[in-house]
């Protein structure tokens, strides 16, 4: 029996495995059929009909997402039946819709405002108001929720419960009253939400997004008494571009550092130095665990988001993770103490700012572990959006800059650093150092290969000296679940796991440009890692910068010093 079916779309005959939607099989022949609540990456929920075709023979029109293609099927896309019930749908859910496009954050990059551009809608026939107003769910320190702009789509519904495995968000209520919310309406920060902003990038309309604080930042900028730092993670220098209209994929890390310098920061630096210490404290962390006998396996820190998820639903885990802070949290540390010091500035004085591909990161900032120079060590936390949008504000021409350099020393940094930004990045630096490390020996080859790319979960293993080390990667949430699931049965094989909140890591975070799919993710990722090759450093261990930091003020890795400003606890959360 052939695993093959012939039909028929729009006069043209396709061949399709069996299984496949007609609604895939539009897209392989380039006709690209309207839609809302379809996405790449969820399960199919079918629910906002525009994706409706005519199949022959039938006397409904079908929604093509959820379709399944059929022997001898002929299907037409684009009639006039199908037309009017697509404008229909869209006109209803406009005259249910706010008229504030101008303001939304939103504005050009709306879905619903695409569409009904796109299906000739020119006027809406039906009354305009909205049956019923609901309140703005502003509680969470990253993102906001406006159920008045919601459609109804379940995206983020999808992704916060498949993707995220958290299910922070759902729908109650019925008919006109029907509503995304909160276990009983309690607000993301009272519920086991991460922060992580997978639903931001879901949302087709402007019913999710981040918490700004530009303007916290245009006001410390402009204030002469303050001394303002900026820092930038490795992601955001191969995403910003897209928010000028550079194709996925361009490495803009000049253009960045230049248009930053223009907006009045004080100084330009680089999370990437954070980076790089905080793979020396943690490979010598992974190494003293693996000689002594200690807690295994040893899970990466880095990610925000995912933290939150361990201390909320794995409390009983937290002894695996790695004890060190970000390298977000560790350049504030450092920045307040060491640099301030050097230039002869109060702590108090000095207002660091992180551009950060991740909204999680808002919330980090804010913890109160995170204030061992004596004061908040980050004080605003950007995504990559708003920092365009500020960059957009002051009237820069982003795409023409000259190329400039971060400065010293917060600006050194090698390519293990910058490699931080795509899954499997973390563990490939750590590794690079560890190696070197234990062994005494320099690495023949700098690149691991076996935990790059973009599967979900990575399995791998590596000799050091006589030690098989068997490692594991992880990016979106559901993935991790499946390994901490392991370690609570005790039937964990692993020494090392890194774990990434979100898809693709950095790369695929909350505060990046839209859209943000595999596509994209796979040609930020090339960004990254041509960022790694042109260094003239990679390992993080030679970084001068950081050598000099242990020299004239930490002492070693793992020192009392590094150990109070460098690592930190976490907390037990209960579940709601």
């Amino acid at each position: 029996m052939s695993d093959l079916v012939s039909l028929t779309i729009d006069g043209k005959k396709v061949k399709a495995r069996k299984g496949a939607t007609i609604f895939e099989l539009a897209k392989k022949i380039n006709i690209n059929i309207p839609h809302l609540c379809y996405h790449e990456s969820l399960s199919i929920y079918g629910a906002c009909r525009l994706c409706v075709v005519e199949i022959e023979g039938r006397p409904r029109l079908e929604p093509s997402c959820a379709t399944i293609a059929e022997e001898g099927m002929v299907v037409r896309t684009n009639t006039a039946r199908i037309r009017r019930a697509r404008k229909m749908n869209v006109e209803l859910l406009l005259a249910n819709h706010p008229e504030d496009c101008f303001t939304c954050d939103r504005n050009q990059i709306c879905e619903l405002r695409k569409l009904s551009f796109d299906l000739g809608i020119r006027e809406l026939r039906f009354e305009k108001g909205r049956k019923y107003s609901y309140s703005i769910d502003d509680s969470s320190p990253s993102i906001i929720r406006d159920p008045n702009k919601c459609i109804l789509c379940s995206r983020c519904i999808r992704v916060c419960s498949e993707i995220q495995s958290v299910s922070v968000i759902d729908f109650v209520n019925r008919g006109g009253r029907t509503q995304v919310l909160t276990f009983l309406n309690k607000g993301l920060n009272n519920v086991e939400c991460t922060n992580c902003g997978q639903c931001i990038l879901a949302c087709p309309t402007g019913a999710l997004r981040e918490k700004t604080v530009i303007d916290e930042v245009w006001e410390a900028i402009s204030n002469p008494k303050r001394f303002v730092v900026v820092q930038t993670a490795p992601a955001v220098r191969a995403t910003i571009g897209e928010e000028f209209g550079m194709p996925a994929g361009s490495l803009v890390t000049g253009k960045m550092a230049a248009a930053l310098r223009r907006l009045g920061f004080d100084k330009i630096f680089d999370t990437q130095f954070g980076a790089d210490l905080t793979i020396v404290e943690e490979a010598h962390e992974l190494v003293e665990r693996i000689k002594t006998k200690g807690v295994l396996p040893m899970i990466t820190s880095c990610s925000p988001g995912w933290i939150k998820y361990i201390e909320h639903f794995f409390p009983e885990c937290l002894e695996y993770l790695s004890s060190c802070k970000s390298p977000q949290q560790m350049f504030g540390a450092v920045a307040k103490t060491y640099y301030a010091k050097k230039i002869g500035c109060k702590p108090e004085d000095m207002y660091v700012v992180s551009i950060m591909p991740c909204t999680a990161k808002k919330f980090e900032a804010r913890r109160p572990e995170m204030k061992d120079s004596g004061i908040q060590d980050v004080d605003a936390v950007l995504t990559t959006r708003e920092a365009a949008r500020m960059i957009k504000e002051a009237g820069i021409d982003f795409i023409n800059l000259a190329d400039e350099g971060f400065d010293e020393p917060l600006g050194i940094s090698t390519g293990a650093a910058a490699i931080f930004g795509a899954t499997g990045g973390v563990m490939e630096a750590a590794l690079r150092t560890a190696y070197e490390v234990v062994t005494g020996k320099t690495l023949e080859k700098i690149e691991f290969d076996i935990v790059r790319g973009m599967e979900g979960l990575k399995k791998a293993s590596i000799t050091l000296n006589g030690l098989e080390l068997k490692l594991a990667v992880a990016h979106g949430l559901s993935n991790a679940r499946i390994l901490l699931e392991e370690i609570q049965k005790g039937k964990s094989p692993y020494h090392f796991i890194e774990i990434m909140a979100c898809p693709g890591g950095c790369l695929g975070g909350g505060g990046q440009p839209m859209p943000t799919n595999l596509e994209v993710r796979n040609a930020r990722a090339g960004a990254i890692y041509r960022e790694d090759e042109a260094k003239p450093i990679r390992k993080s261990h030679e970084n001068p910068a950081i050598i000099a930091l242990y020299k004239e003020f930490l002492d070693k890795p793992l020192g009392e010093k590094s150990h109070h400003l460098l690592h930190t606890s976490y907390t037990k959360r209960k579940r709601y």
